[in-house]
This record gives C-alpha cells, sequence and structure tokens, in this order.
C-alpha cells in the first residue's frame, strides 16, 4: 500500500483517479475547494480536506503521513473562463505548484506527477503535436500550467523526480454537465440532453484529440509506477484527429432523435486545430488499445440518459 496526496478529488479526473488507487488498497488524501466539483464525487474511504491548494495552511490540515507521490489535477481548468480572472487562474494553477513542491521537501516525497495540457502548445500546422516542440499558449490557462510546468524542472535539483501529462480533451462518464464553459464533449451533450439542441461556437472544421476518461487514469496509474517517465512532458491523447463535427455526429447518432445545430460565435483563446504525437507515450507505457471516440461518446450518452 502506498500513500497518496491527490488534489481535486471532487472532480472528474480527480475522481476517478482516486477512485482507481482506492481500487487498488492505496490510502488516498485529497485537497479541494469545491469550486467546480462536488464532494459526493469523492470516493469513499478517501480522506477530504476541504480547502484551496494555493493556500499555504492548508497543508497543516492533511495527514502528516509520508506521501509516495503527489498528483496534481486541481485547478481551474478552463482556457475560456481564464480571461475572466487571470489573476485567480494564476494563483489556481500555478501558485498551487509551488505551495505542494515546497509540502513536497518538507514531507520527504520524491514523486511528483501534473495534470499539464495541451493548450501549453497554442497555435501549431495540422499535423501531431510533439513535445519538444516550442510553447506559446493563447490563453492565460495554457501560461499558468507551463509556468507550472518548468516549476517542476527547477525543483528537479532538489530530488524531486516529476512528470507533466499533458491531456489533451478528455470526456467521459463523470464530467460536470452544469459546467458550460469546459469540456467540448460535455458542453454539447448538456445542451443536447436539455434541449435536443446544439450550439456550436466556432467552425464545425476545427480538430482536436478527444481521450476517454478510462485511458487517461490508466496513464496517471502508469506514471506512478513507471521510472522512465521521471523529468519529462508527455502527450496523453489518442493521436486521432477528429473534427468538432465529428462530435455533433456521434451525439445526433446516439441521440436517437433530431438534434438542431447552431454555428455561432468564437471562444476566446480557442485555436482551430491540435492533435498529438503519442510515440513517446507509447515508448514510455507500453502502446495499448484505447477508446475510440464514437464508442466513448456513446459511453457517455448512456451513462447521462440512465
Amino acid at each position: 500500500m502506498s500513500n497518496y496526496l491527490v488534489t481535486g478529488a471532487a472532480g472528474f479526473i480527480g475522481s476517478a483517479l482516486a477512485r482507481a488507487l482506492m481500487l487498488e488498497g492505496h490510502f488516498v488524501v485529497t485537497i479541494d475547494n469545491l469550486s467546480t466539483g462536488y464532494e459526493e464525487n469523492i470516493p469513499e474511504k478517501v480522506v477530504f480536506i476541504e480547502g484551496d491548494c494555493a493556500d499555504e495552511h492548508v497543508y497543516a490540515k492533511i495527514p502528516q503521513v509520508k506521501y509516495d507521490a503527489i498528483i496534481h489535477i486541481a485547478g481551474q481548468s478552463s482556457g475560456e473562463i481564464s480571461f475572466d480572472d487571470p489573476v485567480y487562474d494564476i494563483r489556481t494553477n500555478a501558485e498551487s505548484t509551488l505551495l505542494l513542491l515546497k509540502f513536497a521537501l518538507s514531507n520527504g516525497c520524491h514523486r511528483f506527477v501534473y495534470a499539464s495540457t495541451m493548450s501549453v502548445y497554442g497555435i501549431k500546422p495540422d499535423r501531431p503535436v510533439k513535445e519538444n516542440e516550442d510553447c506559446l499558449p493563447q490563453s492565460f490557462y495554457g501560461v499558468g500550467k507551463i509556468a507550472s510546468e518548468h516549476y517542476l524542472r527547477i525543483y528537479k535539483q532538489y530530488g524531486i523526480n516529476s512528470t507533466s501529462l499533458r491531456l489533451f480533451n478528455v470526456y467521459g462518464p463523470g464530467q460536470n454537465l452544469s459546467n458550460l464553459r469546459q469540456g467540448m464533449v460535455s458542453i454539447f451533450l448538456a445542451q443536447m440532453l436539455a434541449n435536443g439542441a446544439i450550439h456550436v461556437k466556432g467552425s464545425p472544421e476545427r480538430f482536436r484529440d478527444f481521450i476517454y476518461i478510462d485511458d487517461v487514469v490508466r496513464a496517471f496509474v502508469s506514471c506512478l509506477s513507471c521510472n522512465g517517465s521521471w523529468n519529462t512532458c508527455i502527450n496523453v491523447g489518442t493521436g486521432v484527429r477528429s473534427t468538432v463535427k465529428d462530435v455533433v455526429d456521434f451525439l445526433s447518432h446516439f441521440y436517437g432523435s433530431n438534434v438542431i445545430v447552431k454555428y455561432e460565435g468564437a471562444t476566446a483563446g480557442d485555436i482551430h486545430g491540435l492533435y498529438s504525437d503519442i510515440s513517446q507515450f507509447n515508448e514510455v507505457f507500453g502502446d495499448w488499445e484505447m477508446v475510440g471516440l464514437k464508442d466513448g461518446i456513446g459511453r457517455m450518452v448512456e451513462f447521462y440518459h440512465n
């Protein structure tokens, strides 16, 4: 049994990861301020500390055991919302990372896994993006995430081995359908279930790399036991280029009746397209068969219908 501090376990990805770790018999502690997550999402027996990871006083409240790893998932996770309050965004994403690194040093924890994002890349040509490419984020959210990656790089000299998992577009059961400004698949699904219509901000030809929640959790769990992932950044995507129209078509297919689709407006900081080169992912974690977009959307629609 290992001891893990998983931040943000009231949210979509954090709760799924905490659940997986609990099923393996580990001791899991979480810090979450419930700003976008819900306490009922936190798996049973996970030790829950309500608070903000950007508050240095919260770390005195958690169980003072030696942690085998810190997995930092909590934070504001929308490029669009980051334009509303950039100062809040940098606090929740970058300042929280610094405080967690400070805690890791005091705790003697030498393993840190960070939920970074494909938003660090910014605008790229229409081809798979590699981890070694220049990063020029187009949102405050992306800036905060790339700053945290650099903090992790600097802390290597203090003995903390870190991995930044650059998550592409994560979707699946458990995603917050009440947040209509974060998560393309969940936004469209929420609109469709509410009124049989989808409002798309931007071109249907925009493209993304959509990865199902189970594959993301598997990447995090694999990262904890894989020395080959230390002190690097790894794309976590499928390597498949899917358009916004693909998402709308699959949702409409599983809805079972006519869906009205309106293309109008734009989103601040949005980019036309990005998808991942997963050669490093396959080299480090092994090449496993991932859930395809059509299959994943089908599972998600069924979950929320039920």
